[in-house]
């Protein structure tokens, strides 16, 4: 392909809006241009749309170079978790992402989501997952051997839903929703406000409006063990405008650089902030501006050269890599 061309498709890029949403029950939330990280801080990886496909790109977060990309068939992206844009879907020992197929309305009928392998440096395709249902991805385990999904159970209310346990290497969605045994039974409802995940990515935190009554979902993806923290204490608080922070074995609850309650993780009993503390700045610090554009025009470029070169056929990029058993 010629520079010119190139260049004019990174020019048609960067006037292209992106209009596509996550796998939350929400349009208009789209965790893939601004990607996941790795817990190494050696990568983050990062979705775009390109036509009628998808650009999956791992990327430096110190420099903005890309180090390898993929091309996809179909529409994908990085899964966010909640409406303040936290991202998931990378296993803490960063082998394994999962994608979700964006949400065009609630409910949807089937729910389709994709396994990668990230161990070597391609990005392999381990399995494309369809589940009938409306499904959200939620967390993924230490190694990536179990995904937990939130299940929406009413068709008009996306507020009502259960935690569901899906098996990545089996391929089998437990039957039994993932439950704090100290409930009794309550179900869980109201929208993910804010995410936090532990160092090690074996604790998933969770704020919640609670429908009014806000509470933390504690999740422990290696075990499947879960824990509902009451906040009620901030229910005449404007909790749409916080967010959690971890440190010391405690969770904080902040609204800008004022903790509003403390968790002891130990005991999951809350307490007072100890002292101000400030929240981490979105996005980690990564120079991300100019290099969404640069790969979103790499993207469509990239789409346009596979489609002139093996028209006619599928324009998912063919692994290397040896297949390995599911």
């Amino acid at each position: 392909m010629k520079r010119s061309t190139v260049l004019a498709l990174l020019l048609l890029a960067l006037a292209a809006p992106a209009a596509r949403a996550d796998g939350l029950p929400v349009l208009g939330i789209d965790a893939g241009p601004s990607g996941v990280a790795s817990p190494s801080g050696n990568a983050r990886y990062v979705t775009l749309s390109a036509g009628q496909n998808t650009m999956l790109a791992r990327v430096d977060p110190r420099t903005g170079h890309v180090l390898t990309w993929r091309m996809l068939h179909g529409s994908w992206t990085i899964p966010a978790v909640a409406y303040d844009w936290s991202a998931s879907g990378l296993s803490a020992d960063g082998t394994r992402l999962v994608l979700i197929e964006p949400r065009a309305a609630f409910p949807r009928e089937r729910t389709r989501l994709m396994l990668l392998d990230l161990q070597g440096v391609e990005l392999r395709v381990r399995r494309t997952i369809d589940l009938q249902g409306d499904f959200s991805f939620d967390a993924i385990s230490p190694r990536g051997r179990l995904m937990y999904l939130i299940h929406y159970t009413s068709a008009t209310d996306p507020n009502v839903y259960e935690v569901r346990r899906y098996d990545l290497e089996t391929g089998t969605l437990a039957e039994q929703a993932v439950t704090d045994p100290d409930e009794h039974g309550t179900k869980m409802g109201g929208r993910p406000l804010s995410r936090a995940e532990s160092r090690d990515g074996r604790w998933d935190y969770t704020l919640y409006d609670g429908n009014g009554s806000p509470f933390v979902h504690a999740l422990d993806t290696a075990t499947s063990r879960a824990h509902c923290i009451d906040l009620s204490m901030l229910k005449r608080k404007s909790y749409w405008l916080m967010g959690l922070r971890l440190g010391g074995g405690t969770l904080s609850v902040v609204q800008g650089r004022r903790p509003q309650i403390a968790i002891d993780l130990r005991t999951f009993t809350t307490h007072a902030p100890v002292a101000a503390s400030r929240p981490r700045p979105s996005g980690d610090g990564f120079p991300w501006a100019p290099v969404a554009s640069i790969l979103g025009g790499l993207a469509v470029a990239a789409a346009l050269a596979v489609l002139l070169r093996r028209r006619g056929a599928g324009v998912t990029r063919p692994d290397r890599s040896p297949a390995r058993a599911s």
